[in-house]
């Protein structure tokens, strides 16, 4: 018998509230051989129907019918990096003829045209420019980008700087991961996007992202984060050279994290979990001969959003497909495979657009509302922290 959730043990998942690694190991093995070889025009053959129906199910039973979203604007403020990923088409060298470091005047232009749109929040994440500083400080320089913003627009939350710029300004300054988070939420980062997380396994770290920070340094520093009072968002790259057994260790990463938030009563924690499939149209070379293709396969993501779902509900209650990898039309799918979440409008995407992606760079709100509403849900504009905003459509 397959060890896919069968109909018949759908009331067990809904009761224990979720699966153990063991069981989502299990369900990995299982469906994403079948998910890789089934056309998604087609019916789903039964083992994915009962898994789609139980994240479905699990989905409904621990957040509800209403599906969330932002507006917001993301602003990736220098392509400049001294890393060199191989799965990344965003980055660039100071020297080359389209590297870019957007000044001050053009960001607070971009914030207030996204202000005048409606958004609440901003999502600002860059390169590792090591140029970026004020004085010889690069802490200094990032708070003065920050107190710019926020003394312009007060009301607006800032969602900035992932863990790795964290340990990029640590590193520069001489400075502690925890005095690096206080003196930015100090002076007005509000929360901190979870990626830089690819996968959180180091073998597969030290191929795609060498130079990246490893997995115990992301953790600390999201733990430092949360204890400091600075909520997170949780990702994972998927889709690429990462085994089931990597995207396991991935989930129980997270799920540790947030138990450990819990268990000390830190004043944050993670808000969302978010699977980003890999994009590697215009990749380097070497990722995409890894890997063999360009675009995400839409079944095999929707399986891992049906199993992250499973096993990550109870801790992490609110999961979110990527529409810029995905589409809006496949992100839309993922609402009925685990997901209460579209994300957020974005009004211009960079990272992700740059490696091919066909998903756009920015939708409106008015095409995230009929994308919930085409599913019989119900629409609700939520702020970065998942407080409602207005009244619901």
């Amino acid at each position: 018998m397959h060890t896919i959730v069968a109909i018949a043990q759908l009331e067990e998942v809904l009761t224990n509230n979720g699966i153990s690694a063991q069981q989502a190991f299990s369900l990995l093995t299982t469906a994403l051989p079948i998910a890789a070889t089934s056309d998604p025009q087609e019916p789903l053959p039964p083992p994915l129907r009962a898994l789609q129906v139980a994240s479905d199910r699990l989905r409904q039973q621990q957040v509800g019918d209403t599906v969330t979203y932002v507006i917001n604007r993301n602003i990736n403020f220098t392509n400049i990096c001294e890393q060199h990923c191989a799965f990344c088409a965003f980055r660039r060298d100071a020297t080359a003829g389209d590297a870019y470091w957007l000044d001050i005047e053009t960001i607070l232009s971009k914030v207030a045209d996204a202000v005048a749109q409606g958004a609440t929040e901003i999502c600002m994440q860059g390169g590792l420019n090591p140029a970026a500083k004020e004085g010889s400080s690069s802490l200094r320089y990032y708070q003065c980008l920050v107190r710019e913003i926020k003394t312009a627009f007060p009301q607006i939350h800032l969602h900035a700087f992932s863990p790795q710029e964290i340990q990029f300004i640590a590193r520069e300054d001489g400075r502690s991961y925890a005095q690096v988070i206080a003196a930015l939420h100090e002076v007005g980062v509000d929360s901190m996007p979870g990626t830089a997380a690819e996968v959180l396994v180091d073998a597969v770290r030290s191929k795609i992202c060498p130079e990246k920070i490893n997995t115990a340094t992301w953790l600390e520093i999201v733990e430092t984060a949360h204890r400091l009072g600075v909520w997170t968002t949780s990702t994972m790259l998927c889709g690429h050279i990462e085994t089931p057994a990597d995207q396991v260790a991935h989930l129980q990463h997270l799920q540790q994290l947030q138990q450990k938030a819990l268990e000390h009563n830190y004043p944050a924690r993670i808000t969302e979990f978010i699977l980003l499939p890999y994009v590697g149209e215009l990749a380097p070379k070497a990722m995409r001969q890894w890997v063999g293709r360009h675009q995400p396969q839409l079944l095999p993501t929707l399986v891992l959003t049906a199993v992250a779902r499973l096993f990550l509900g109870q801790w992490i209650a609110n999961h979110q497909p990527s529409w810029v990898k995905l589409g809006l039309r496949g992100a839309t799918m993922a609402l009925n495979w685990g997901c209460n979440d579209l994300g957020g409008t974005l009004m211009e995407e960079h990272i992700t657009s740059v490696a091919g992606a066909q998903g756009g760079m920015g939708v409106s709100p008015g095409e995230l509302v009929a994308a919930i509403h085409s599913l019989g849900r119900t629409p609700r504009q939520r702020t970065t922290l998942y407080n409602p905003v207005g009244e619901r459509q």
